[in-house]
């Protein structure tokens, strides 16, 4: 069984299945998997909160562009070095062929993503005139384990590497042994990141807010551990001694979410 789960990789074929000549991916049906749950909590969620499904409908249109664009964009941003040519031609980040091959769209970024998420939200807030930070609340219980099947979708399309690494649960990965780092981040990033959100908002919740900033907090330091299995970027390495892009923003994202969370509580006791 352990030489079976070493090898999947040699056993699995990354494409589920072929539909009128177009090879539909196990990433592409994990994405769709965590759109849709991401939906259904956040419908089931908003109604606790005050929101009607209808709005729910509308804000996941809009954060979900926002989405889309910020982790594309993110991706040309934080993780291609020689970017000058796409910075300067913007529409060839969303081009989906190379040379006259339909090659689809990869790379996407998630920092990219919270900040086209964060721009998305803004305008939406500015137009509907909702309560934010309730809305934002139901964003951090209903994102994690929506999140989870994006990182099984990693694994899945076989990418976003681990370390090299002796543990008798490594996966081989062109005959070198790896940490599946993928499932470390859809576990802790996903499944314990809700848990412990979830808990808090069950045993705990007080201010609005609160909720999103502790996501923060929670994503940020959990990214930043996985990155201690996760292979850096090939094209970037280790930017400052030992520490990697991912580590470097999800930094930013810990020190965001902390003063939102302790701005939030210290405005609430008022």
């Amino acid at each position: 069984m352990i030489e079976y789960w070493q090898h999947i990789y040699e056993h699995f074929n990354p494409v589920a299945f072929s539909l009128f000549g177009f090879k539909v991916h196990w990433y592409a049906l994990m994405y769709i998997i965590a759109l849709v749950l991401g939906y259904l909590l956040a419908v089931r969620f908003g109604e606790r909160f005050g929101f009607d499904r209808k709005l729910i409908d509308e804000y996941f249109v809009w954060a979900e562009v926002g989405i889309i664009l910020g982790a594309r964009i993110g991706y040309f941003v934080f993780y291609v070095p020689d970017n000058t040519y796409y910075l300067l031609h913007p529409w060839e980040m969303f081009n989906p062929f190379h040379n006259g091959q339909l090659v689809g769209i990869r790379g996407m970024s998630y920092h990219g993503a919270v900040i086209g998420f964060i721009i998305s939200t803004l305008l939406f807030w500015k137009v509907k005139k909702i309560d934010l930070w309730k809305l934002m609340d139901v964003v951090a219980l209903s994102v994690p384990l929506a999140y989870t099947f994006g990182r099984i979708g990693n694994f899945l399309n076989q990418e976003l590497f681990g370390r090299v690494t002796n543990v008798p649960w490594g996966i081989y990965v062109n005959g070198v042994l790896r940490h599946p780092s993928q499932l470390y981040e859809a576990f802790f990033e996903g499944i314990l990141s809700f848990i412990l959100i979830y808990w808090y908002y069950k045993k705990f919740y007080k201010c609005k807010g609160e909720l999103i900033g502790l996501y923060l907090i929670l994503y940020g330091s959990f990214r930043s551990l996985c990155e201690q299995w996760r292979e850096p970027d090939v094209q970037l390495g280790f930017i400052v001694a030992h520490l990697t892009m991912g580590q470097i923003l999800s930094f930013f994202m810990i020190l965001g979410g902390g003063i939102i969370f302790f701005v939030r509580r210290k405005l609430c006791k008022r």
